[in-house]
């Protein structure tokens, strides 16, 4: 199942996305019903947003094997966690603002979990059934800050600025989650390319490590980290990213005004 956040006319409903690009309307929101209301619309009509609104956006680094190497990062023994501020998401479509400090902004594809109930110290065996369904990330970072923080013993600024973190376009159920191709395209050229087989803490890991101490809630988002071939933007480009199964969140590049 497919399930859509979209905005049509002045309304803003969640949907059920059929193959032929037909949507069936939500009565409310999924986190509570997934039944529907007789109201169609089609792809074609609508503006598809950010899948959830608002979310809390909990990050993860390091969390690919191959990704580790390439920053010349021994394996984490933990999961090494942040958090992106509420703004910085943004939907298909929507530009990703290159900052007046930005010297060095990078893309990184992920797979982002959207958490569908209230969990709180959830066993690794049962964590999936916390989860809505996935769908795609990018973790846009700027480097020089970020790094800068990390020489400081935090990690913020360099990954919150707002636009950083493009959501979409849906969110994908039933899904395997430890075996799901993931990509960008760069202008076209595919830059990452990999394998959630990859990840170091696998999705069921850390829905029970972080909720082990923080209360989960319906629509928060866990970036589970990015593959290898991260690098650079700039206003001009265009960044896709796709998740097998979900699909392919498309982004423009522009300066900030």
């Amino acid at each position: 199942m497919k399930i859509l956040r979209y905005r049509s006319d002045a309304e803003v409903s969640y949907g059920i996305l059929d193959a032929g690009g037909r949507i069936r309307q939500l009565e409310g929101c999924p986190f509570e019903s997934l039944d529907t209301s007789g109201a169609v619309a089609h792809l074609d009509q609508v503006t598809v947003l950010a899948p959830v609104e608002t979310p809390r956006i909990i990050g993860v680094g390091l969390n690919y094997v191959l990704h580790a190497r390439e920053a010349g990062k021994p394996l984490p023994t933990n999961p090494m966690l942040f958090m992106k501020p509420t703004l910085t998401a943004i939907g298909p479509e929507d530009a990703i603002i290159y900052p007046h400090q930005g010297k060095e902004v990078h893309y990184e594809c992920e797979l982002a979990v959207i958490i569908g109930k209230e969990t709180r110290r959830v066993s690794e065996a049962d964590a999936l059934a916390h989860v809505l369904g996935y769908t795609c990330g990018n973790d846009i970072s700027e480097r020089v800050i970020q790094f800068a923080e990390m020489e400081m013993g935090c990690m913020l600024l360099g990954k919150g600025f707002d636009t950083f973190c493009p959501l979409g376009p849906v969110i994908a159920t039933d899904l395997d989650p430890n075996n799901l191709d993931i990509k960008t395209r760069l202008n076209g050229e595919v830059v990452q390319d990999s394998n959630t087989s990859d990840l170091v803490f696998s999705v069921a890991h850390l829905v029970s490590y972080i909720s082990a101490v923080m209360t989960l809630l319906p629509s928060d988002v866990i970036m589970t980290g990015t593959p290898s071939g991260v690098g650079p933007i700039a206003p001009g480009d265009t960044v896709e990213i796709e998740v097998e199964g979900v699909g392919v969140l498309r982004n423009p590049v522009v300066a900030e005004a």
